[in-house]
């Protein structure tokens, strides 16, 4: 059988695939799966890779609908709302343990353990991405870039806020209450970073109790980040022509054209994969990602009311790096070797992980209803146009103006990034996307408390 005809999955040979599968399933259902990195790694990634390869395989899911990594995170999400996975349940009080099905193990318990915790894996796959993505970019691209893609996120946020606010009189949920406790919660970044510090600015300001804001703030928060990965694998695969860059943010016109592209003698020595570069990069991402903390900290402390996300500072410090040329160019070989490494090999792994412990369908089931639905689906809608336009207006591509810096803002976070930009297939635009989520994110913030200043007393 010639190379180009055989079947390959996880980059095997379906057949050696099947047999390591079946292995990897077997010690599951026996359940004596190793607990801890070795067990969770191997599951989640015979997982993610079938459900990735369904997903790639069903007509409509994958040319409209975000294809595997669509039913990679929807589906390892039913798959434990349905307790198909091993679980336990329960620990009655004689000690004995009760599990989700016939399979003596606690597999999800397991996941959760390895992969949420303080999100270290997360944090792990996002520091090799912004640190080899940046490093990888065209430095004058880059500057011009950045420059511009604030206007973007305003652009999002003012159509979200103004398209939910008019569904809301319209439909008579409220339209300040559909602005303060849809809109914003959705367009803040997730909940670490947006809804539960806008519960207390709620409190504060004698709106409501931190707990009554966010159980209203919740739904909203997991709504939207459903719709906004449909969102990103509709649209990435249905606009086409001057509206898709193909993974390109900024528009290339005349003498920029030269620009957008790195030198033909660092493209030619980053197609070189070393073991030793790989090695490099991991050292290197997660120095940068340390050094983030350390700014972190230090911010706190001279700025104490206004709080900005190590990995905001880990973009900053590698974008200055990156425009000023102070990392050697084998160092930025190395990163972006170890980059592609790590989205290649670890991407369905990670999708794994947040369907199973970030998606919670219970939260978007309880509280579903049209209303809700559809406000959750014009401030997505909202954010993504109004970056769209508005990068449009800067010199970005829309569709890639829109994802970052719209879609972005109303996913949830890290994970959310991750699952937006995989259902588009722009995972190279990471940095971007962590600007949106953790600058973005404390913009929000700051809209928030003066909002709820102004409009509180009207809920």
């Amino acid at each position: 059988m010639t190379e180009e005809k055989r079947y390959m999955l996880f980059g095997l040979p379906w057949q050696y695939f099947a047999v390591f599968s079946t292995v990897v399933l077997g010690a599951t259902v026996m359940g004596v799966l190793p607990q801890g990195m070795a067990g969770c790694f191997s599951f989640m990634i015979v997982l993610g890779t079938i459900l990735y390869e369904i997903g790639e395989k069903t007509p409509i899911i994958n040319s409209f609908l975000g294809g595997g990594a669509i039913v990679v995170i929807f589906g390892t999400a039913l798959l434990n709302y349905f307790h198909i996975l091993p679980e336990l349940t329960e620990t009655l009080e004689d000690g004995t343990k009760v599990y989700a099905n016939f399979v003596q193990m606690d597999l999800v318990g397991n996941i959760r353990n390895f992969f949420k915790p303080t999100g270290a894996f997360l944090d792990f796959y996002i520091a090799a991405l912004i640190t080899g993505s940046i490093l990888g970019m065209n430095r004058k691209l880059l500057a011009k870039a950045a420059a511009r893609y604030f206007p973007a996120i305003f652009g999002g946020l003012a159509l979200s806020f103004l398209l939910t606010a008019l569904a809301g009189a319209v439909m008579g949920f409220g339209a300040v209450r559909a602005l303060l406790l849809i809109a914003m919660p959705v367009m803040g970044g997730g909940m670490g970073a947006g809804a539960v510090p806008l519960s207390k600015i709620f409190e504060s300001t004698g709106t409501m109790t931190a707990a009554d804001a966010v159980s209203v703030m919740t739904p909203a928060v997991a709504i939207g980040n459903a719709i906004s990965i449909v969102i990103a694998g509709i649209l990435s695969k249905s606009l086409k022509g001057k509206w898709n860059g193909n993974g390109r943010l900024m528009v290339a016109r005349g003498q920029d054209a030269a620009e957008t592209d790195i030198s033909p003698e660092m493209k030619a020595n980053r197609d070189k994969i070393n073991v030793v570069n790989l090695g490099i990069g991991l050292l290197v991402s997660n120095s940068f990602f340390a050094f983030g903390y350390i700014i972190a900290r230090i911010w706190d402390g001279i700025v104490p009311s206004v709080s900005i996300h190590a990995y905001a500072w880990m973009i900053i410090t590698v974008v200055i790096c990156k425009i000023g040329g102070f990392i050697p160019e084998n160092i930025e070989i190395a990163c972006y070797q170890w980059f592609q490494f790590v989205m290649k090999n670890l991407t369905t792994t990670l999708l794994v992980g947040i369907g199973l412990c970030y998606l919670s369908l219970d939260t978007v089931i309880e509280n579903f209803s049209l209303t809700y639905l559809i406000l959750c689906l014009l401030t997505c809608g909202g954010a993504f146009f109004g970056a769209a336009l508005c990068g449009r207006l800067v010199g970005f591509y829309p569709l890639e103006a829109g994802i970052t810096a719209g879609l972005c803002m109303a996913n949830m976070g890290g994970t959310g990034d991750v699952a937006v930009l995989s259902a588009a297939d722009r995972m190279e635009l990471m940095p971007f996307a962590q600007i949106s989520s953790r600058l973005g994110g404390a913009i929000i913030l700051i809209i928030g408390s003066l909002l709820l200043s102004l409009l509180g007393g009207m809920l």
